[in-house]
């Protein structure tokens, strides 16, 4: 991925679709958006467009392993939703060990004494922030050891 450009992390749901946004030097992740699953068309676009918008130049996807490590049924459908990505001409770069991940987010929220009509507004994207830092987290890692 070339410098100057974005990572967007995204938390693929069943109903939802949470997204972050890191910064253009891929250290800090913000929470963006939520997107309703509706026409996956509908949501490509958007997405198409928020990767235009946003000089995105890759995608991290949460992958939602169960707890003992293997894949199960919602595996299978972010690879689905991954390879309509691609299709779509857009960056898939990595998928992301997501396990906990809107626990976790719960827990953040709830924490922030966040009503709970506002933790179901955000927590998918607080969760793809989740996601999306942990990763530029072990990008740094990587990039800064000798």
């Amino acid at each position: 991925m070339r410098t100057g450009m974005c990572l967007l992390g995204i938390d693929y749901g069943e109903k939802n679709i949470g997204l972050a946004i890191s910064d253009t030097r891929k250290i800090i992740s913000s929470s963006l958006k939520t997107i309703q699953k509706t026409r996956t068309a509908v949501y490509i676009n958007e997405l198409k467009a928020i990767c235009l918008e946003r000089n995105v130049g890759g995608i991290v996807i949460g992958f939602p392993l169960n707890m003992n490590g293997t894949e199960g049924p919602r595996c299978q459908a972010t690879r689905s939703f991954a390879n309509k990505l691609t299709d779509a001409g857009l960056p898939v770069n990595a998928f992301w060990d997501e396990r906990l991940s809107t626990a976790a987010a719960e827990n953040i929220l709830l924490e922030a004494n966040t009503s709970r009509k506002r933790r179901k507004e955000v927590i998918d994207q607080v969760a793809a922030n989740l996601i999306l830092q942990a990763a530029l987290d072990r990008l740094q890692t990587f990039m800064y050891q000798e």
